[in-house]
């Protein structure tokens, strides 16, 4: 298999360490185990020791100059880390999702075209076979430009109800359109993987894409202070036979990639640069399928902080959560028969890039075939006790 191209200047967003970058790796010694760290020009550099989670990080009342007013003690250059990733390492510090105790949420059909698709998935019944002949007859259906439709107004309850008296009216459609956002909990608090490492497909399903996303990081008292890029992995052939498999369709071993880092607000990255965030994605496979795609924020039916409002609204996140944005891509390119539609192949390398974030980087496996997780939050609560232990 092709190696992953991973390396500083793909890593790194276009201004490099310009912005606040912080994240978590895996460091060796006496007290293995993760650690938070800052990117910056001269190295990676370890902030542990004031910070031991990055939960805590989030929750400081400027997270960036507590940042910069950290000098932390270096670990390495980016380009060593991203070797030692590559490989495997556990005997050298290796790149780790940049979250701990976050909860991870996801917000669904945010965006026309793949709301479209979701209702597609749902007609079809998940059969990949009959996509194309549904998605002539839904687009011929509905007959209107969705984008220009504001979630929950007057014109989207009009619509609503020409739909139902049609009985075309669709869950997805619901979410929407609708006053209330699809949030969900995506996965299990440290079970995200970050950038160079394999990423998870279910072995029985057959019809399934990337889903390239900003994430937003989000602190105890529901502020957004940064961003990420992640790939919420969704099962098509799952959700499409029903709504109520999300939970195997979305949330599966190896399943939930975010990174490389979070870039936190500062002088050099604000939230207006996350409404304008452009997304690039390209799926390279060993068979030399190659099929490349894009998403925009600008295109988002909800403004982020309208999506933290409602996930926030009836709960509360004592440690924080990330939010992924949902996704406008949603591939229909046949990578087989015609009419099969795009699904991944193992060995897939997929690549997501913005500008301000830099890229994500991870190749597909079957989630059967992947390594158990086993690193949970008992296993972070005893490793930060230890390391912050005095000596006797």
């Amino acid at each position: 298999m092709a190696d992953l191209p991973l390396d500083p200047s793909s890593c790194l967003p276009d201004d490099g360490a310009a912005g606040t970058l912080i994240g978590r790796c895996w460091l060796p010694g006496e007290h293995a185990g993760p650690a938070v760290v800052a990117v910056r020009p001269e190295g990676v550099f370890d902030l542990s020791q004031r910070f031991a989670t990055v939960s805590d990080l989030l929750d400081d009342p400027a997270p960036a100059a507590a940042v910069r007013a950290t000098h932390g003690r270096r670990v390495g250059t980016l380009a060593e880390i991203l070797r030692h990733t590559l490989r495997a390492q556990r005997d050298a510090p290796t790149l780790l999702a940049p979250i701990d105790l976050q909860v991870i949420k996801a917000a669904g059909v945010t965006f026309a075209s793949s709301l479209l698709e979701r209702v597609i998935e749902e007609q079809a019944k998940g059969d990949p076979s009959r996509a194309e002949a549904v998605r002539a007859e839904v687009q011929a259906a509905i007959g209107t430009n969705l984008a220009s439709v504001k979630p929950g107004s007057p014109a989207a309850a009009a619509l609503k109800a020409a739909l139902q008296s049609r009985g075309l009216w669709s869950q997805y459609l619901e979410v929407g359109i609708g006053p209330d956002a699809e949030v969900f909990t995506k996965a299990p608090l440290l079970s995200a993987l970050g950038s160079g490492v394999p990423i998870g497909v279910r072995g029985d399903s057959a019809w399934n894409n990337p889903e390239p996303e900003v994430v937003l990081a989000v602190n105890s008292r529901a502020h957004i202070v940064g961003a990420t890029l992640g790939n919420d992995v969704n099962l098509r052939d799952f959700e499409g036979r029903s709504a109520l498999l999300l939970g195997k369709s979305k949330d599966n071993n190896g399943s939930t990639a975010i990174g490389p880092f979070i870039r936190l607000f500062d002088s050099t990255f604000s939230l207006d640069d996350v409404r304008k965030a452009d997304l690039t994605l390209t799926v390279t496979g060993t068979d030399g399928f190659v099929l490349e795609g894009s998403s925009t924020m600008r295109e988002i039916s909800r403004d982020p902080l309208d999506l933290v409002a409602q996930t926030t609204a009836m709960h509360q996140y004592p440690d924080g959560f990330v939010l992924f944005c949902g996704t406008l891509f949603a591939p229909t390119q046949d990578r087989g028969a015609p009419g099969s539609g795009f699904t991944h192949h193992v060995g897939d390398i997929v690549r997501i890039r913005s500008a301000k974030l830099g890229e994500l980087v991870n190749r597909i496996e079957l989630s059967e075939r992947l390594a158990p997780w086993t690193y949970g939050v008992r296993a972070l609560m005893g490793h930060v006790h230890r390391r912050q232990a005095p000596a006797i």
